[in-house]
């Protein structure tokens, strides 16, 4: 048999936590494997043990080995060795690290989402310690952050990263590629306890429809049933003309994102500050998913060094609607929670509100009013979003109500 070689993983100055794998299937001779790391004489032991375990896995009795170690985990030369592998040799098995328990991999259809931090899915230093930053969800992203010829070696470090990492309460999401090519992604990531399927440059309800349909394949075939949520990406001008058809296309739609850097690019246009070019379309799709009883979140802000201009977008677009948007970089977590969290005076609104109401519900009467203003049902349940959600984030105390009387009383 001729010997084939095959490559996998990160070498450069700056890949930190990674590791770069040359693999070359021999005739005889055995495993010969030759490790350069760091911390070879803490874990070069260990290192070799988990290679040869997992070439045995595959039965792989004879093979040169060069690994080029840059700190990487157990779970990350994982990967990059069977992403070599699988160059090589044909096979279903798969090795797979150990899982995280199922109660922490699961998220309900209603929870906060107002940061989403992206990841790329080909770089294991910067998912180690995501959980850290403490965004409402990580993405690990397989589609426009990873480059074209290392996007099956990310699938593998995703599949692994889901299986092994703890984000420490972030909602787990993952980014597949565009159409038809994401489908194949969804089998490292469906029986893996993703909590969410972002699905790029969506432009129909019949692409929704594609996923789920892979989804429910693949959970049949393994015999597997958990809830995992979609969010449609729009990234183009048809996108946002079917945005209330995308919005409500399946049950399992949680939200819809808009991500303005394509949009602008298929408008043509440039992408400001102000934000005039794309109004339109993010009112659309803040529009949609009202309309559709789901979160509409807004794109990512690229300047990851101004604070104060990230502030400004986030307060628009809180005015807008939206209910969260994409972080590329943790700096951006703190800015953009601050500011769709409910401020003092919302707080202070809301809590007056509730107060008529319940007093108006006490005297039996059918019209309530708060100074010289009528309040309605919805007036009623936008209030007690803004009170529920101040509470969750510790800028209200549970027992506001009892509070509110003792300030009345004063």
């Amino acid at each position: 048999m001729a010997a084939t070689t095959a490559f996998a993983g990160n070498k450069g100055e700056k890949d930190r936590s990674d590791c770069f794998i040359s693999l070359e299937l021999a005739t005889s001779g055995g495993i010969n494997l030759s490790l350069k790391s760091k911390v070879k004489s803490l874990y070069g032991e260990s290192i070799v043990a988990l290679c040869k375990d997992i070439l045995k896995f595959f039965g792989v009795e004879h093979a040169i080995i060069s690994i080029e170690d840059k700190g990487a985990l157990p779970f990350v030369i994982a990967a990059r060795l069977e992403a070599a592998l699988k160059k090589v040799i044909r096979t279903e098995k798969e090795y797979l690290p150990a899982m995280l328990t199922e109660s922490q991999n699961t998220t309900e259809k209603e929870r906060h989402r107002f940061t989403r931090l992206y990841l790329p899915g080909n770089t294991p230093s910067l998912m180690i310690n995501a959980g850290i930053h403490k965004p409402n969800a990580v993405i690990l992203d397989l589609e426009d952050a990873v480059a074209v010829d290392k996007k099956n070696e990310a699938r593998f470090l995703v599949r692994n990263a889901l299986r092994a990492l703890d984000f420490m309460g972030a909602e787990r999401m993952v980014r597949i590629n565009q159409l038809p090519a994401g489908l194949n992604d969804l089998d490292y990531i469906i029986p893996h306890h993703v909590n969410v399927v972002l699905v790029p440059k969506c432009e129909s309800a019949h692409q929704i429809h594609e996923v789920n349909n892979q989804i429910l394949a693949i959970q049949t075939r393994l015999n597997v049933k958990t809830s995992v949520w979609l969010m449609p990406i729009i990234e183009s001008a048809l996108g946002v003309m079917h945005a209330f058809e995308i919005a409500k296309a399946a049950n399992n739609v949680v939200a819809v994102a808009i991500g303005l850097e394509d949009y602008t690019v298929d408008l043509g246009v440039q992408r400001t500050a102000p934000g005039t070019e794309s109004l339109f379309a993010r009112s659309m799709v803040v529009n949609a998913c009202k309309a559709a009883g789901i979160q509409p979140i807004d794109s990512v802000f690229s300047d990851v060094g101004d604070m104060d201009a990230l502030k400004e977008n986030v307060l628009q677009s809180k005015a807008l609607g939206f209910e969260g948007m994409g972080c590329i970089h943790p700096r951006q977590i703190n800015v953009i929670h601050e500011n769709f969290a409910p401020n003092a005076e919302e707080i202070d609104k809301a809590k007056k509100i509730l107060h008529a109401f319940d007093e108006a519900t006490k005297k039996g009467l059918g019209v309530v009013s708060l100074g010289t203003k009528m309040i309605d049902a919805p007036v009623v349940k936008r209030a007690q979003r803004t009170i529920d959600l101040a509470v969750s984030m510790g800028k209200l105390s549970k027992k506001w109500k009892e509070d509110y009387k003792s300030e009345e009383q004063i």
